[in-house]
């Protein structure tokens, strides 16, 4: 909840107003909008916000963010930045008009966070960052007031949107922090100002944008490089571009790995399948046996995020541990059964080389469990925005795969150099599928038989929209 008297202020000019409009939060998409709302009236590509105003105001807007004014409302004038006298204040509906609506969203947010006591972690990486966050909530959710953002809301539109969300109730913030040009991350920072900070990894999803791998770990940088020399760096001592990070940041850094000079490390890992992994952490001369309901022996490296963000908290073990426990967590990934009885592995949200070849472990872990000998079958899509790694890192996935897979079914035109690489590393091609477009893989997997006892992983590029494919198997 936020103020008009926030927003004057955030804007540059004083109120002189004893009264001031209070708002539950702020909307881009006037299909969101409930009573009490501000509308930000955004410019994009295909759509214009302006045009939706009128409309937000039938369904209970009380202000719109404007950069021009709108027929038919009444307005308050805030690109002089000069006092506002109450009386100038209309009666609510009514516009704001400001030079840039995305701007002075972004300065409102700034302003109401400093207003606010919160403790914001901020978290970024190439992969794992959503369920991170998700299992840090959980952990912080145990000790205090939290909040985060949800789906994608993690770039310079929905992180000022999640914070105008922040009450005087919370008392932390677990915000994600997307990742594309270099700078983008310092303007997250400057609006959320994070005191802890958090590193998954890098790797080159969005190499096509940031132009190189060492390009993308500068950008990302930017999270330690702004926190406070009192704030914590929580970085991954397993990961050759994230470690290095140590020496731009002011604050103190505590590491996490699977490497025993790691401040916080994890051994003896063990996969159960769908019943989570369990592991021995490592802390001082403390150590813990730890069961988490994450699927696959790499969510270890969440695991112990969460547990380091716990203790830049000051949380006691126990609190931190219940945290842990909640199975609620694993959020983009999820096991079904085919019309068949085949098990589904449905991890259609992204995909990295990183995140395919994890994704295809876990498929030798879950199919291993069941002691089947029946097939386990990979459908992989193509990786985009990799950049000059296109080729290297679709043929790391196809050299993967043919250790991992009975069958293959590639999707995609880049997907044929998982083909490529497969073949090479000695799968048989009569095992293998390439298929151009999803309908095509559709057309395919409608008259495929996955027999009961099979297991089938999912993944792709989230533009591909491989969960079509899914829809198929389970109707």
């Amino acid at each position: 909840m936020f103020s008009l008297n926030e927003i004057i202020a955030a804007l540059g000019g004083p109120v002189r107003s004893g009264r001031s409009l209070l708002f539950s939060e702020a909307v881009i998409d006037s299909r969101q909008l409930i009573n009490g709302t501000l509308f930000v009236a955004l410019t994009g590509e295909k759509t214009d916000g302006h045009s939706y105003v009128t409309e937000a105001f039938r369904k209970g807007a009380l202000a719109a963010l404007v950069s021009r004014p709108i027929d038919g409302t009444r307005a308050l004038d805030l690109r002089s930045g000069s006092a506002v006298p109450e009386d100038q204040v209309p009666e609510a509906p009514f516009c704001i008009l400001v030079e840039d609506p995305l701007l002075a969203l972004q300065k409102i947010a700034a302003w109401h966070r400093s207003q606010l006591k919160l403790t914001v972690i901020g978290i970024t990486g190439t992969v794992g960052k959503s369920t991170t966050k998700e299992l840090i909530w959980e952990v912080a959710s145990r000790s205090f007031m939290t909040l985060k953002n949800s789906g994608n809301l993690n770039n310079e539109i929905g992180l000022p949107l999640t914070l105008l969300r922040a009450g005087k109730g919370h008392e932390a913030a677990v915000l994600e922090m997307g990742f594309y040009v270099p700078g983008e991350i310092k303007l997250l920072c400057d609006i959320a100002r994070p005191q802890i900070g958090v590193l998954t990894n890098v790797g080159t999803v969005h190499a096509e944008r940031a132009g190189s791998i060492e390009n993308i770990a500068r950008g990302k940088s930017e999270l330690v490089a702004e926190l406070p020399a009192d704030g914590v760096a929580i970085l991954n001592y397993d990961d050759p571009y994230v470690l290095p990070m140590r020496g731009v940041t002011k604050a103190a850094v505590l590491t996490y790995g699977l490497d025993n000079r790691a401040d916080l490390w994890a051994d003896e890992i063990e996969s159960f399948g769908l019943d989570g992994i369990r592991f021995r952490l490592h802390s001082g001369s403390e150590t813990f046996q730890i069961r988490v309901p994450l699927i696959g022996r790499h969510s270890v490296h969440t695991a112990l995020r969460a547990i380091a963000v716990g203790r830049a908290l000051k949380m006691r073990w126990e609190e931190i541990f219940r945290g842990l426990d909640n199975g609620q967590s694993q959020l983009r990934m999820s096991v079904m059964m085919s019309r068949e009885g085949a098990m589904i592995i449905d991890d259609t949200y992204n995909a990295s080389p990183d995140s395919v070849i994890a994704a295809l472990d876990l498929l030798d872990e879950i199919h291993n469990e069941k002691a089947t000998n029946a097939k386990k079958i990979a459908i992989l899509g193509d990786m985009r925005e990799l950049g000059q790694y296109e080729i290297q890192g679709h043929r790391a996935v196809g050299q993967r795969a043919a250790q991992s897979c009975d069958e293959l079914i590639a999707v995609g035109r880049s997907a044929r150099e998982i083909v490529f690489a497969a073949v090479n590393a000695g799968m048989k091609p009569e095992k293998i599928k390439w298929f151009a477009t999803v309908a095509e893989t559709i057309e395919y997997v409608e008259l495929r038989k996955f027999a009961e006892g099979e297991t089938v992983l999912v993944k792709g590029s989230r533009s591909l929209q491989m969960e079509q494919i899914i829809a198929i198997m389970e109707s």
